[in-house]
């Protein structure tokens, strides 16, 4: 029987925006800057602005971490619907497009990867540049994105994205004012072609706060399977925090308009984003449960007398394990 995901309210998704915003999401926040403010109309120290911002990205509410318990079996079902919305989006010749964004080490992979673990690549695929090269410096700067987009049937999801322009190439120096003022002016009409085109757009933002991002690069640096995930840019961030987060809410500030909003997730808790985002993304666009019908295999080919080579003539991988 064909079952229909009916879209998320507006409503919700905005308000849970506006908490996550209101704690700083990423960022010190524009509210909770404005309240800092407010307080004293002396100048601080940047130490001061700092702290300011770090005790906003913290202010809140503390959940007890999500047990495997209550995180598998909804893993499961998650990706069981991701399955139904793949095969609607292949059947009806969609094309999907989902921005990941947010600070060095927010969950974004995370996420991405238990997305993409139960559906086929060749209709869901993963897209993450690395520097532009001096030839991509030249052209035109969304030009080397376009080139990822999807077909129809498709959906692309973005490990970062063109908004590296607003955020890490804005606090590091690597554009110019005019550049980043020309993105400013240029994304959102980017994105309104976009969508014009019949690309569905989604864009997450993922938050994470200043204790817990400490925590997550203290184990990267005591893991050698993780250690190459804190490149030299992630420890720079480490002392650009108030920066950032003032690029961050400057580009909210631009971007984050009513064709195409930014949706806030709390990332604090890897396992509750993880569900978080994936049922929210299945909220956003309907489909139908396509789910194949059972079928029965065939009986194997009747063996004919054909002689195959000995396995000696064969290599083996060697059995260590």
């Amino acid at each position: 029987m064909a079952k229909k995901i009916p879209p998320a309210p507006g409503s919700a998704s905005k308000r849970a925006k506006s908490v996550v915003d209101t704690a700083g999401s990423n960022g010190s926040g524009r509210r909770s800057s404005k309240a800092s403010a407010s307080k004293s109309t002396a100048p601080k120290a940047s130490g001061s602005r700092r702290k300011a911002a770090v005790a906003a990205e913290d202010a809140r509410p503390e959940r007890l971490p999500l047990k495997n318990k209550a995180y598998l079996p909804e893993l499961s079902r998650l990706q069981i619907e991701l399955v139904k919305l793949q095969e609607w989006i292949r059947h009806e010749g969609l094309k999907v497009v989902v921005v990941f964004e947010g600070r060095d080490a927010a969950g974004k992979g995370g996420v991405i990867k238990t997305i993409t673990q139960s559906l086929s690549p060749r209709v869901c695929r993963v897209v993450a540049l690395t520097a532009p090269t001096e030839r991509e410096k030249t052209q035109w700067y969304f030009q080397r994105y376009v080139a990822h987009l999807p077909a129809a049937g498709e959906m692309v999801l973005f490990d970062r994205s063109w908004y590296n322009r607003a955020g890490v190439e804005r606090v590091m120096g690597f554009c110019t004012e005019e550049e980043y003022q020309e993105f400013m002016r240029s994304c959102p009409e980017f994105e309104r072609m976009l969508m014009r085109s019949g690309i569905i757009l989604v864009k997450y933002w993922f938050s994470v706060s200043d204790a817990e991002q400490e925590r997550r690069f203290q184990a990267r640096l005591n893991d050698p399977t993780k250690r190459w995930k804190l490149s030299p840019m992630d420890v720079e961030s480490r002392s650009r925090w108030l920066d950032y987060s003032k690029a961050k809410d400057d580009m909210f500030a631009h971007t984050d308009f009513k064709q195409a909003p930014w949706y806030v997730v709390n990332a604090d808790d890897k396992k509750r984003a993880r569900l978080n985002c994936i049922t929210h993304l299945l909220s956003l666009i309907p489909y139908q449960d396509l789910t194949p019908e059972t079928i029965s295999l065939p009986p194997r080919q009747l063996d004919t007398g054909y002689v195959r080579p000995p396995m000696t003539d064969q290599t083996f991988v060697p059995e260590v394990h």
